[in-house]
């Protein structure tokens, strides 16, 4: 990496960072709060900005209603069918296993046997929830 400049960090923010024996409970969380504190920033600075640089010129065909190439016939309060909750609900179920069932199985060799029970267990009370909603043909499109 020659000709590449790297920015320090000020030297105690980079001592209670890398010198063990000065950190405490709070200083182990420095990195973290750091790293909220400039997402915040970005977050915040971008708004700002987008807000100084786009036009404001609004007229009538900018706040006239669009969608789908059509003028919107009717009102856009409907109710969909219920179906279309039900499936989002079983996908919400599935996609917790998964954020639970990838960690577990890069940790399973040195978690033991008690953390593949634990593991059983809970894959199994989701299958019992997959097979109520199968034999209530919650996934069956009517």
């Amino acid at each position: 990496m020659r000709g590449a400049v790297l920015v320090r960090p000020p030297r105690a923010i980079l001592d209670l960072w890398v010198d063990p024996r000065r950190r405490n409970h709070v200083s182990g969380y420095l990195p973290v709060f750091i790293f909220g504190v400039l997402i915040v920033a970005f977050g915040v600075v971008s708004l700002v900005v987008a807000g100084w640089l786009r036009p404001a010129r609004p007229d009538a065909v900018k706040l006239a209603n669009y969608e789908c190439g059509a003028e919107p016939i009717g009102s856009a309060w409907i109710q969909f069918p219920v179906g279309f909750y039900l499936v989002a609900l079983v996908f919400i179920v599935f996609d917790a296993l998964a954020v639970f069932l990838f960690p577990w199985a890069l940790v399973l060799r040195t978690a033991g046997l008690g953390a593949f029970w634990v593991m059983a267990v809970f894959v199994g009370i989701i299958g019992l929830g997959w097979l109520y909603a199968y034999r209530e043909g919650v996934l069956e499109w009517k």
